[in-house]
């Protein structure tokens, strides 16, 4: 290795190499990928980032620490390509720059990286971040890593304030209480900053950060200073903070009892669930059945339920769409008498949707009402659905619906599927226009 070799002698980072014969070519590779990070191509430039660890493991971790990381971070490339590979590999150098012991040395250059202006490349120094405090002792954490969330906290440039957002969780619970006080202080500045994205990273955080101080034991606190700030993002102007709010109100939902999540995640869900945009409302359709568990048997029947259908009488296609897809999720949570008194009618409706995303989202996944309905509801009520989306004019709609007939078989039984199921299958593949798109295993005959 070029760090062990007696006989290698080299200037600070450099390709040029003075060795014996005998380690030429074991070194020569390595002296091509450091003189590379310099090169003018921006693939050869790539090429040496992402072999990074290989060139610490030739330097050694000593050389690595004061020679590389220094280096790298004072030729910060301008390629966002590049930036974001470095992002990537700053978090895998732990070990190759001494251990945890030596870890804080790799927090410069990824602060830089978390600065700018490209969201890929922030988003990938954060992780970093993240993965490098991990390993981080709590005495590195206090000196190093808490004063560099302080930094990108407090700056004035925007980008900087984002991606202080996702650092604050990580190391919460090792920390003492002073420094949890200015944790949580800062992050409720950041929740009423005036720039709405950082509002929005705020946002897209504040789960994590609830969890975090949750596990730490501090229940009091979470509801006290957490919660109010998620009731103040749910209800946020911008509606790409509020569509956040949704995925917050399942992180927070799992760290508070039922009667808890009635009295603060319910007010939220009710008022996501009818928001005026409807992006917040398709990510409410998303992520509806993961809260439902949350809020008690009750509740779901009595106000989840009709909620659902709401979602999937929506008056945009693409709520209409997110919704179909989780029809069976959804019904599972139901009584078969609520399925068919409230779902069947709009599943009915939404056959003859005006959109083919919303009837192709609902072949995908209507068969799977089958066994909870059971076979006589199926055969009376879902069974001419399905015959009408297999006849249906669009392609993706009539594969879909071909892809669920092996649960149609089960729920259907052997007779039904071969008087009412079967001429119609062979029909469609004898239907040269796009037969090539059914599934191989249609042209099998039955054992």
């Amino acid at each position: 290795a070029l760090a062990h070799s007696s006989r290698a002698r080299q200037r600070p980072l450099t390709g040029e190499v003075v060795v014996g014969m005998a380690d030429q070519e074991l070194l020569y590779p390595i002296a091509v990928l450091i003189d590379e990070l310099k090169h003018e191509d921006i693939q050869l430039r790539l090429n040496s980032i992402r072999r990074l660890s290989t060139i610490a493991v030739a330097l050694g971790v000593e050389r690595s620490r004061n020679e590389l990381i220094p280096f790298l971070n004072e030729s910060i490339d301008e390629e966002d390509e590049v930036l974001l590979a470095l992002s990537e590999e700053l978090g895998n150098l732990v070990e190759y720059v001494g251990g945890p012991e030596h870890a804080s040395v790799l927090l410069t250059p990824l602060e830089t990286l978390a600065t700018v202006e490209e969201t890929t490349v922030r988003d990938k120094a954060m992780e970093s971040l993240n993965k490098v405090a991990r390993a981080l002792s709590v005495p590195h954490v206090l000196e190093y890593f808490v004063p560099l969330v302080r930094r990108l906290a407090s700056n004035d440039w925007f980008t900087s304030r984002i991606s202080a957002c996702g650092l604050f969780a990580v190391a919460y619970a090792r920390l003492p209480p002073d420094a949890k006080g200015e944790i949580r202080t800062s992050f409720t500045q950041l929740c009423h900053d005036d720039t709405p994205m950082v509002r929005r990273a705020a946002a897209a955080n504040l789960g994590k950060l609830a969890t975090a101080v949750h596990q730490a034991g501090e229940i009091a606190l979470l509801k006290s200073e957490l919660l109010p700030l998620f009731t103040a993002l749910s209800s946020d102007e911008q509606d790409s903070v509020r569509l956040l709010a949704v995925q917050n109100c399942v992180s927070i939902a799992k760290v508070l009892s039922i009667a808890e999540n009635q009295a603060v995640v319910l007010p939220v869900v009710r008022a996501v669930s009818q928001d005026r945009s409807w992006r917040v409302r398709y990510v409410v359709a998303e992520h509806l059945c993961e809260l439902v568990p949350s809020l008690g048997e009750d509740l779901t029947r009595h106000e989840m339920a009709p909620t659902f259908v709401r979602l999937l009488q929506d008056p945009e296609a693409e709520v209409r769409s997110a919704a179909a897809m989780k029809l069976t999720v959804f019904a599972h949570m139901l009584v078969p008498e609520m399925v068919l008194t409230q779902i069947m009618p709009c599943v009915t409706e939404m056959c003859g949707d005006q959109s083919q995303h919303v009837r192709a989202s609902l072949a995908s996944v209507v068969m799977g009402l089958a066994p909870i309905i059971g076979r006589a509801a199926t055969n009376q009520r879902l069974l001419p659905l399905f015959l009408s989306l297999l006849n249906d004019e669009f392609p993706e709609v009539r594969l879909n619906i071909i892809g669920t007939l092996p649960s149609a078989n089960t729920s259907l039984g052997a007779d039904m599927l071969a008087t009412s199921l079967l001429p119609a299958v062979t029909e469609l593949a004898e239907d040269r226009q796009w037969r090539g798109g059914l599934p191989g295993n249609l042209y099998k005959p039955p054992p």
